[in-house]
This record gives C-alpha cells, sequence and structure tokens, in this order.
C-alpha cells in the first residue's frame, strides 16, 4: 500500500525532498533545511532566497481583508530573511485568483504588499497571475546577508540558553495578519550578540525548536512558565477553554524570534512578571527577550514550574497531518 502524504506529514515530505535534491554546488552554501537558501553573491555578503505560498482558508479565511492577506504575504517571507540575520531586496509575486474576483479586491491586496514593502524598502519587481478554484498567493523574496553575521540553526551548542522574542500565542488574537517582521531586532542581535542559531516561529514553538535541535543534534529542555504569553491570549484561551501555553507551544504564527546564546548578555534586565524574575533583557527597539530554556544533549523535553515532565500529543502545526480534504 502506497504511502499518503497524510502518514509522513510536511516535515516528512520536506526531508523526503530534500534527500533527493542534495546540490553539490560549490556555489550553494546551505540549500533545503533553513529558513531561506544561501548563495554566494559578493565579497563579504551572501544572497538569500525564500519563498512561501499562501492559500485560501488554510493561511487566512473570509474575515481576513484583501490588504492583510497582502500584507501577510509578504511579511511570512521577510521574516525568514530575518531569520538568516539578513536584509530582504527584491520580490517576485504570484497569485491565483477566482475569475469573479473584483479588481478592487486584488487592488487592496497589492496595497497590502506595499505597504510592508515600503517599510522594509523591497522592490515588487514583477511576478504571475493565474485562474484558480481558490484564491492562492505566493511571494518570492530574496535578500543579502553579511558574512559575518549569516545564522543558520545548525550552530546550537549543549549549555547555550534558548530565547525568544516578544511573546507568543498571539495568532488566535489575529496577530498573524498584523505582525511586524524581527528584521531590526535580528540585525542587533547577529551584530552584538552573535546568536550560534535561530529560525522563525512559523509552525510553533516545540515544533521549530525540533528543527534547531535537529539541525544542530543536539537537545533541549523548556520551562513552561517561563514562557511570555500575548496579551489577552489568556482570558481569550479560557473562552474557549484552551490552554493559553498549548497555543503559545504549538499554535504557530507566531513569527517571533527563537534563537540561541552561548552566553547570558549583561542587557536591560526584564521587569518581573507577576512577582517572578524574568531570565531576558530589552533591545533597543524595546522589543522582550526571555530566556525559555536551554539546549542539552539529546531529547525535547518541556516542564513545568516543579520541573515535572509535561507531556504533549502535539508539538506544532503539520499541513498534511492538521488540515482537512
Amino acid at each position: 500500500m502506497q504511502k499518503k502524504l497524510k502518514d509522513i506529514g510536511e516535515f516528512g515530505l520536506i526531508k523526503r525532498i530534500a534527500e533527493a535534491e542534495r546540490i553539490f554546488d560549490k556555489e550553494v552554501i546551505v540549500g533545503i533545511g533553513d529558513d531561506a537558501a544561501v548563495i554566494k553573491y559578493k565579497e563579504g555578503r551572501y544572497l538569500l532566497l525564500t519563498t512561501d505560498m499562501l492559500i485560501e482558508n488554510i493561511h487566512f479565511d473570509k474575515k481576513a481583508t484583501p490588504f492583510q492577506i497582502g500584507y501577510k504575504s509578504l511579511a511570512v517571507n521577510i521574516s525568514d530573511i530575518a531569520a538568516m540575520g539578513g536584509i530582504p531586496k527584491y520580490a517576485l509575486v504570484g497569485l491565483g485568483l477566482k475569475k469573479e474576483t473584483s479588481v478592487k479586491f486584488v487592488d487592496e491586496i497589492y496595497r497590502g504588499i506595499r505597504s510592508l514593502a515600503k517599510k522594509f524598502k523591497v522592490k515588487i519587481l514583477g511576478g504571475d497571475t493565474v485562474a484558480s478554484s481558490k484564491m492562492v498567493i505566493n511571494i518570492t523574496l530574496s535578500g543579502e546577508v553579511e558574512k559575518k553575521y549569516l545564522t543558520l540553526r545548525n550552530g546550537a551548542k549543549i549549555g547555550d540558553k534558548i530565547y525568544v522574542t516578544g511573546a507568543l500565542g498571539g495568532s488566535i488574537l489575529g496577530k498573524h495578519l498584523s505582525f511586524i517582521p524581527r528584521v531590526k531586532e535580528a540585525r542587533y542581535l547577529v551584530k552584538n550578540l552573535h546568536p550560534t542559531s535561530m529560525i522563525d516561529i512559523s509552525d510553533g514553538l516545540l515544533s521549530d525548536l525540533k528543527r534547531v535541535c535537529e539541525a544542530s543534534k543536539v537537545g533541549a529542555k523548556i520551562y513552561q512558565e517561563k514562557i511570555p504569553l500575548s496579551k489577552g491570549v489568556i482570558s481569550l484561551a479560557k473562552k474557549k477553554k484552551e490552554d493559553p501555553y498549548q497555543l503559545a507551544l504549538t499554535g504557530g504564527e507566531d513569527f517571533e524570534l527563537l534563537f540561541t546564546l552561548s552566553h547570558h548578555p549583561p542587557l536591560y534586565p526584564l521587569p518581573s512578571r507577576e512577582g517572578k524574575a524574568e531570565e531576558g533583557f530589552i533591545l533597543p527597539s524595546k522589543v522582550h527577550i526571555t530566556q525559555i530554556g536551554q539546549i542539552t544533549k539529546r531529547g525535547i523535553v518541556l516542564l513545568d514550574e516543579k520541573n515535572k515532565i509535561i507531556h504533549l500529543r502535539k508539538i506544532g502545526f503539520d499541513h498534511f497531518k492538521d488540515v482537512g480534504s
């Protein structure tokens, strides 16, 4: 019996493709397996390439405005470039649209794209449009990064501290449609604190941490009580009868940075939270950085306030397992 995609999941499929598409080319520094591909470019710099596809009723629904759809489509790509320590540069836009779509709707999509492109000085160079039974938007984005600042997923070492920017769980509040990619924060980190690894949180904290651990051949322990929760997520989770920490750990689409440091920087200590001293610091951009765990030898373990293991049935979002047919 042939295996189905729902049997191997999204990450199983990516691994399968990666094994078949190993590139032996001196021009390619990194192919499949990170937030962006890395290619030799010019002296002192690498070229970065990334692409993301958004599909109606999966990445956005009817509640999302066309402006928000366009904004998000570029934002998720810029977030990938940020996770590499880079600067976004040029974009191509691919659109699949229903024939009944109004011209004004498309204009609003592009207004959303351009609003963020202007903020990050990204140039839209062209793309493609096709008729489709569902709306699809795909952006391919290039960027660049100085060789000395390139940060990959595979550099985490045993003993490194694990940090996140901002707060998690905000997707349930609609954050995924209006977030600001952490380019400024990533650039500060790579220039001043030199992370040993970094990734953006798109599929859930635990899922993306697993990617870092697999790439770095290490494990990790995370303290649930140290995870910074987005404002309002606790009360909303109660209304929905959901665990706010579960949302923060596995919900995905936070688009914050998850990174590791071999040292704890003596920068702007965080204020206490509910009487507990925070382990972290504040960046000059006023974004909070919170230490949530540590890199270990093997396995990923989630611990409660008494250091007891919390067992989870799910660690993050998987397109081929979590999306209905």
